[in-house]
């Protein structure tokens, strides 16, 4: 097995072991056999790999996507030090942040997100004005479910690096959604493209990968 594909499926079991496959309303083994493809083809790929789509290690992160598991009641899955993630938002509002174009995921129920950054070099921006920083650094915005799953393989990034706007996903009235430490515990909110906040990093990756790019 590789790097990434040992990755892949750690993170498999920790979704597991968080209850996904509840959300997704499919038993624990179906919801595994609907990864296996993406998992398998990553057994090819190595960091030192000559083909730059199979050049993978560590730096991943397993994202279902929404027609698999809805997102509006998956920041309660997250935890830090047993405080389990929340948010003071309706199930309806969370469900509103949509990808925005250019930033929609691979088709297939599970993709891959290559090198996930918090966006600490972009701390302390108002969205609009780091949509643009990220696009004139050849980087891509994370969207809502990218975010989610940051926080939940790696919460304890919102502790040692910083909290997170999401700009590749937008409501229809504008903000963009956000995930931040408070009350000791991972929260889910939104803000206006034209605020800034010192705690906010507006996070990032170098690409998304599906399993068509594999084949």
């Amino acid at each position: 097995m590789s790097i990434a594909s040992v990755e892949a499926q750690k993170q498999l079991d920790r979704l597991v072991a968080l209850g996904y496959p509840d959300v997704a309303d499919i038993s624990a083994a179906a919801f595994r056999a609907l990864a296996r493809p993406l998992i398998a083809a990553l057994e090819q790929c190595d960091p030192d790999s000559a083909d730059p789509q199979c050049r993978l290690g560590a730096d991943i992160l397993l994202i279902p996507t929404r027609e698999l598991v809805s997102p509006e009641s998956l920041i309660a899955r997250t935890s830090i030090y047993r405080m389990a993630g929340f948010t003071t938002m309706p199930p309806r509002d969370i469900a509103s942040f949509l990808p925005q174009d250019g930033f929609e995921p691979p088709e297939g129920p599970f993709y891959l997100v290559v090198e996930p950054h918090t966006g600490t070099c972009y701390i302390n921006r108002e969205p609009d004005v780091a949509r643009k920083l990220i696009d004139s650094d050849e980087r891509t915005p994370l969207t809502l479910e990218e975010g989610l799953a940051i926080a939940t393989q790696h919460p304890e990034w919102l502790l040692e690096k910083n909290g997170f706007n999401l700009l590749g996903s937008r409501s229809a009235d504008g903000r963009v959604p956000s995930i931040w430490m408070s009350q000791n515990a991972p929260r889910l909110g939104a803000v206006w493209p034209n605020s800034r906040h010192t705690w906010l990093g507006n996070a990032y990756c170098i690409s998304r990968r599906g399993i068509s790019l594999f084949r």
